[in-house]
């Protein structure tokens, strides 16, 4: 790939909302996020792990996701029509996603080396979604409240003290590409400082 290739790439990304029933092939998947793995890390840590939720594995992430959402408060926690619709609704909006990816990270005693780790853990991301459009594939970032949730953690095999949720991506094949909204001048953001 070509200087120009990365710098279209960077600017023709988008994030995906809604994606087509196809899975993608997990060899390709392992390539993507192997060059995410080429982002700064701190002390060559690589802080970056990744659960991928598909298949028949993802009835009880999607599962893990709406009893936190109830225990969070954003859905009642009842049994009325209205609430067993939106959860029903919610279900299956989530089981159409192809693939859900968790990235987390090691949790570190030290603040400024666990905003280092995060960091890294961020870039990872980004390569991962820059590589992953050059594949045709597309991905949405999403930090949501449930990964806020230390029972949530638990659920999906994770011990909330230990580990921290940077992101859950979604990953599949895009049906749609939202529109290029433009980015504000970097003018309205830059500043020189030469004295």
């Amino acid at each position: 790939m070509g200087r120009i290739d990365i710098l279209k790439t960077i600017k023709e990304r988008r994030s995906i909302h809604t994606f087509k029933k196809a899975e993608v092939d997990a060899n390709i998947l392992k390539e993507i996020f192997t060059y995410g793995s080429y982002a700064p890390s701190h002390y060559m840590k690589e802080p970056w792990n990744i659960k991928i939720y598909q298949e028949g594995g993802k009835i009880n992430f999607v599962d893990a996701i709406m009893k936190s959402y109830q225990r969070i408060g954003m859905i009642k926690n009842s049994n009325d029509p209205k609430t067993l619709k939106m959860i029903e609704s919610m279900t299956s909006f989530l089981m159409a996603i192809p693939h859900h990816a968790v990235i987390y990270f090691e949790k570190e005693d030290d603040q400024i080396r666990c905003e280092e780790e995060y960091s890294s853990v961020a870039a990872f991301i980004q390569n991962a979604q820059l590589a992953a459009w050059e594949y045709g594939v597309g991905m949405l970032w999403t930090i949501t409240p449930y990964m806020h949730d230390p029972l949530f953690a638990e659920e999906i095999g994770l011990a909330p003290e230990r580990f921290k949720l940077a992101a859950v991506m979604q990953i599949g094949y895009p049906d749609r590409v939202p529109r290029d909204k433009g980015r504000t001048s970097i003018e309205e953001k830059l500043e020189f400082i030469r004295e």
